[in-house]
């Protein structure tokens, strides 16, 4: 039986990003694979997580980054073929699900709580 599940697992889902305990406020790297021309290259993007949509198999995620002074936002779907590898880099701690105050914040306002060993830093 346990044969069976690891095959269909390998077979239809190669990635196992929807087993990771993602969250708003998260601050995450997404490594995924773009084509230019012929060639394929990885290139990541760091940044906040503002928003979580969808179920448990097949959801969305929303990142946030400021690039110079300006916030750029991507949208990743958690079964996309071409995201590679999720970092976790720090959990974060924020009341909402949808932080979408944080686009109207700018410097040091902008900082998320962030939690360490189940301890709340600043």
């Amino acid at each position: 039986m346990n044969n069976i599940k690891n095959y269909v697992d390998n077979k239809y889902n190669p990635n196992k990003f929807y087993l990771l305990k993602l969250n708003s406020g998260d601050q995450i790297t997404v490594h995924y694979e773009i084509m230019e021309g012929e060639k394929k290259r990885l290139q990541s993007f760091k940044g906040v997580i503002i928003k979580i949509k969808g179920n448990f198999l097949n959801y969305t995620f929303t990142v946030r980054k400021i690039s110079g002074e300006i916030g750029v936002e991507k949208i990743f779907s958690i079964n996309q073929p071409s995201i590679k590898k999720i970092d976790i880099n720090k959990k974060g701690k924020v009341r909402k699900s949808k932080i979408y105050y944080f686009r109207k914040l700018k410097g040091k306002k902008a900082k998320i709580n962030v939690i360490k060993n189940n301890r709340k830093m600043y």
